[in-house]
């Protein structure tokens, strides 16, 4: 039997219309991802399947005894007690009378008295009386299943555990329907997979919706796609979602190319027909007139983001060096002895679990933050733009237009003038929402507005910490497509794998305890060479603490006990020391003479000077290569002593 059934649904927004006549049916057993663009309506939808938001018209028809159970996009900030507590009130009516019993019981273990006792002895008969020792077993289940401690206070929580707690609270009464907005946001890797293990294994229907591309692959048995105010089921997984939307809209297209086409012949013979005749084909008017209608009524497919970062001059070869950084805060050790050299060109992912000390890590290599030990060298003519999605502030009452012009109409990218609204509309805001304010902006919308704001200015270098959270799929493509093609150097903080699989060349990983190393490639290709389980550690018992031996990277174990390499010497650290200039300055001399080598009026001069200019390139090439490789040779020697 079908747990809701919706017919002819409609619904608007301000006057806007989100939906019009949507039917569809939910069945038992289904995991239904609820895909399109961010302001598309999917929350919207979302609460009307929670019965939060009653539609404008339509029906909805409920199954008989239907439980729903949701957890909302955004943590509350007025729960409190403890992660008992606030699970508890999952199971309605009786979870004061539960929280107060399991308070009392731990009371009284640790301070007994006869008050606390009879208070218990109340409790415990209201609980028999109503049939409540069910809910408090399934209290406990939950916990269990969810690897969630009661005593633990809530509000100290991290975001992504506060999410898990708020998970096993629509959990606890064990519901039909599980209705989820954006369950992976602020959630690190392990946390993201340890929940698609948990939602693959529960017997419930699941409505959610998301915008990480691997999490609706792994977990959509369904996809429901809202898309200009119509909404499309797809009994198909995530992938094959993707074939048959394309071969749609490819369809459509052709389809409106051929209504345009008819339109534009009946308008010319409208014209003529009021020249030539006193009487015209009425029925043919009525035909015209409809389908004037139906074009004005059209809702156009809204197009892509047209990213272009502001590429500044070029960086030296050399971007950031990092040796032997070590950083703690307090009793946590953040980084211990950590060596990197990252070049002109490199694009590197900088995984680990919430809190780890991802970004302190890029704030001491942008020099924000000076380091315990060690030491970070920056390159010649480093330009960074920094994308920190948790610090970066929008005035909520200037207009888009306002924060991205700064007071002037055009801004410059790439050499070319562009207007502030012509601007934006790249970015799909339209000239209509350029002179509202922020504050009347989505999540996702902010976050394309912060990467306008991001990429007017000039750079060789992007810093993106957590760039894709609330943006939409279609939106995430084209940022992968401008972080591939990027002339520059790009870090990235992300717990999104199938954005690092698309862009990063490297992957530097935070293990715990101050370990970090580096891996070739993206998130797969660290997996394969970390040898690493994809079960969370929070999974399985918590590993009792190694001496320092047992924790040391395997090519540090493996190395043990082999005599440590030369130191350089004074002259070859010298050496070392100049040669970034020296690689700087042949890099410039090569492309002065490959900017004049392709001048056309370059081979109208003499013989011999052309054979001269063409020998001195080749030169410099060779000398710039055996320069990279002795650099190469005394860092490495450096770095092993």
């Amino acid at each position: 039997m079908p747990l809701i059934t919706l017919k002819n649904v409609r619904h608007s927004y301000h006057d806007r219309p989100l939906f019009t006549d949507v039917s569809f049916v939910l069945e038992p057993g289904q995991r239904v991802c609820l895909m399109g663009r961010n302001g598309a309506g999917k929350s919207t939808l979302l609460k009307i399947l929670a019965g939060e938001v009653i539609p404008d018209d339509g029906e909805i028809a409920l199954s008989t005894g239907l439980t729903r159970a949701q957890m909302a996009q955004t943590v509350p900030t007025d729960d409190r007690g403890t992660i008992y507590d606030v699970v508890a009130d999952g199971v309605g009516d009786l979870a004061e009378i539960l929280r107060e019993y399991h308070s009392l019981t731990h009371q009284l273990a640790e301070n007994p008295s006869d008050e606390t006792a009879r208070r218990l002895d109340e409790l415990q008969h209201e609980i028999d009386t109503q049939d409540g020792w069910n809910l408090q077993n399934q209290i406990e289940q939950t916990l269990t299943k969810t690897g969630l401690d009661g005593e633990l206070i809530f509000q100290k929580l991290s975001a992504g555990m506060k999410r898990r707690v708020l998970l096993a609270r629509a959990l606890v009464n064990e519901p039909d329907l599980l209705l989820l907005d954006e369950p992976t946001n602020h959630l690190d890797i392990d946390s993201i997979l340890w929940l698609e293990k948990l939602l693959t294994n529960i017997s419930c229907s699941i409505v959610f919706v998301t915008h990480d591309r691997a999490f609706a692959r792994k977990l959509a048995t369904r996809v429901i796609d809202v898309d200009r105010g119509r909404v499309t089921s797809w009994s198909c997984g995530y992938d094959e979602f993707l074939k048959r939307k394309a071969a749609a809209l490819e369809a459509e297209e052709k389809e409106q190319a051929l209504f345009d086409k008819k339109l534009a012949q009946e308008e010319v013979w409208i014209r003529q027909g009021i020249k030539a005749r006193r009487t015209r084909n009425e029925g043919r008017v009525r035909a015209l007139k409809k389908m004037r209608d139906e074009y004005r009524d059209r809702r156009k497919h809204v197009g892509s983001v047209k990213m272009e970062a502001h590429v500044g001059d070029r960086s030296g070869q050399l971007v950031f060096k990092a040796d032997q950084l070590a950083h703690r805060f307090g009793d946590v050790r953040i980084v211990n002895n950590f060596s990197s050299v990252i070049m002109r060109g490199d694009k590197v992912g900088i995984i680990g679990r919430n809190g780890i000390g991802k970004s302190t890590l890029l704030r001491i290599l942008l020099g924000q933050m000076k380091p315990d030990q060690g030491e970070v060298t920056v390159g010649t003519n480093v330009q960074i733009a920094y994308f920190d999605q948790l610090q970066a502030r929008l005035d909520p009452e200037q207009t888009l237009r306002e924060n991205i012009g700064e007071g002037n109409e055009f801004v410059k990218i790439n050499g070319k003038s562009k207007h502030v609204v012509g601007y934006l509309q790249e970015f799909l805001f339209t000239p209509e929402q350029a002179n509202r304010a922020i504050k009347y902006l989505s999540g996702g919308e902010r976050n394309r507005l912060l990467l306008a704001q991001l990429f007017a200015k000039p750079s060789n270098v992007l810093v993106l910490d957590e760039p894709t959270n609330d943006l939409d799929s279609d939106t995430m493509e084209l940022l992968e497509d401008l972080v591939v093609n990027y002339p520059g150097t790009v870090l990235v903080v992300s717990h999104d794998r199938e954005f690092l699989n698309n862009v990063v060349t490297s992957t530097i990983s935070f293990e715990g305890d101050g370990v970090v190393l580096e891996y070739a490639g993206g998130y797969d290709d660290y997996l394969i060479q970390h040898n690493k389980d994809t079960t969370p550690p929070f999974e399985a018992a918590k590993p009792e603490a190694k001496p320092p031996e047992a924790s040391k990277p395997a090519a540090e174990k493996k190395d043990a006990g082999k005599p440590r390499g030369r130191k350089l010497s004074y002259k070859e650290q010298r050496e070392l020391d100049g040669l970034p200039e020296k690689i700087e300055s042949l890099e410039a001399e090569q492309e002065e003479l490959q900017a004049k080598m392709a001048d056309p009026s370059f081979y109208q001069k003499s013989q011999d000077e052309i054979k001269q200019v063409s020998q001195r390139l080749e030169s410099v090439g060779a000398e710039l290569l055996a320069c990279l490789e002795r650099w190469e040779e005394l860092a490495t020697i450096q770095e092993a002593s």
